[in-house]
């Protein structure tokens, strides 16, 4: 059974999916998901000239976040929150490395669809460079 699950999430439909899995894993267990969401460093700067301060944009990044948290709520499921900074790529798996997570679940595609397009999905920077096992949801 796995003790720490990480899950990566960004609010998007990908994500969501991802939490449907993670519920199936873990439900009747006491494995701790730990939700993990990066503030991306390219995004960053225009969500902060539109917002109308630390707090707000805060909450803003939170409230993607909300139908996850919810899901895991309504199954009773034990859960954590990692609000990480940086590229979401090299993050996750840097974070998840350092945690010595027993397992990384991730949705296939996330909400920077050019950033895929471009540089490679953040789910397969995670796949090739995680050390542990990795569920990838599409």
């Amino acid at each position: 059974m796995y003790q720490h699950i990480i899950l990566a999430a960004d609010g998007s439909d990908h994500s969501i999916r991802a939490t449907e899995e993670a519920i199936k894993l873990v439900k009747g267990t006491k494995t701790v998901v730990e939700i993990v969401y990066v503030s991306d460093f390219s995004k960053s700067k225009d969500e902060v000239l539109h917002a109308e301060g630390q707090e707000a944009l805060d909450v803003k990044r939170r409230k993607k976040l909300l139908p996850i948290e919810e899901a895991l709520d309504a199954q009773g499921i034990d859960y954590r929150l990692k609000l990480l900074r940086g590229e979401p790529g090299p993050a996750i798996v840097e974070y998840a490395n350092d945690s010595q997570a027993d397992l990384v679940i991730v949705g296939s595609r996330g909400l920077n669809s050019l950033q895929e397009m471009m540089l490679g999905s953040v789910s397969h920077k995670i796949v090739k460079r995680v050390d542990c096992p990795v569920l990838l949801v599409k």
